[in-house]
C-alpha cells in the first residue's frame, strides 16, 4: 500500500479487519469516508465510539444493551417461563422477526468448538444453569445453529439440564444444516419454532 498516503493506508487497513470485508471493499469504504462531508464523518466516528463505550452485556441474558437489564428482560409482557438459548446477539433479531416467540433469551456468545479451543467454560453455559435455579423456568429452547458446533453445544447443554427437571426442546430443522440463524427468513424460523422437539 505504498501508493496510498499513510492516513489512507491506515484507514483501509482498519476497514479490512472487519468481517467479510476484503481489500477492495476496504478501499471503497475508505474512499467513501474520505468523500463524506466533515459533519457526516464526525457523526460516524462518534457513533462508533459511543457504541463501544455504552454497549455492555445484560446481566440476565448477556444480550448487547445500553441499559441493564436489557429491554427484553425488563419487559413484563414476556413469558419468563421459557428461555431461548442462542449463540450470538444477532440471533435475537432473527428470532424476534418471527413475532412467534414471546419468551426470554440467553446468549451463549459462541458454541463449543474443540478445534478452535472453545470449551464450555468459554461460553455462557454456567450463567444459563444459574438462571435455571428455582421454579420460574419451565422450558428452554436450544436454538443454536444447526452445524456441528451448534449441535454439540445443544447436546452438552441438554445433558446438563435434563436432571434439573426443566423441559428441553431443540428447534426443528426447518433451518438448513450448516446455516446461521441470522440469515434464515421469518417463515423458516417460525416453522422451526413450531416443530421444536423435546431434547
Amino acid at each position: 500500500m505504498d501508493y496510498f498516503a499513510q492516513p489512507v493506508a491506515k484507514l483501509i487497513e482498519e476497514f479490512a479487519k472487519l468481517p467479510g470485508i476484503g481489500k477492495k471493499t476496504a478501499q471503497r469504504l475508505a474512499f467513501h469516508v474520505l468523500n463524506m462531508n466533515t459533519s457526516d464523518a464526525n457523526s460516524l466516528a462518534r457513533s462508533i465510539v459511543e457504541a463501544k463505550k455504552n454497549i455492555k452485556y445484560c446481566s440476565n441474558c448477556y444480550n448487547l444493551t445500553d441499559i441493564d437489564p436489557c429491554r427484553i428482560c425488563a419487559n413484563k409482557k414476556r413469558d419468563e417461563s421459557i428461555i431461548c438459548v442462542i449463540e450470538d446477539p444477532k440471533d435475537i433479531v432473527a428470532m424476534e422477526r418471527t413475532r412467534d416467540y414471546n419468551g426470554l433469551y440467553h446468549v451463549l456468545h459462541g458454541s463449543i468448538s474443540p478445534m478452535e479451543g472453545i470449551g464450555p467454560e468459554e461460553i455462557k453455559i454456567k450463567e444459563l444453569l444459574h438462571r435455571l435455579q428455582g421454579d420460574t423456568v419451565k422450558e428452554i429452547i436450544l436454538a443454536t445453529n444447526p452445524n456441528i458446533e451448534g449441535e454439540a453445544t445443544a447436546m452438552y447443554i441438554g445433558k446438563l439440564v435434563k436432571p434439573m427437571g426443566v423441559k428441553t426442546t431443540r428447534i426443528a430443522h426447518g433451518i438448513p444444516v450448516g446455516g446461521d440463524l441470522e440469515y434464515a427468513d421469518e417463515v423458516t424460523l417460525s416453522k422451526a419454532l413450531e416443530g421444536r422437539r423435546e431434547f
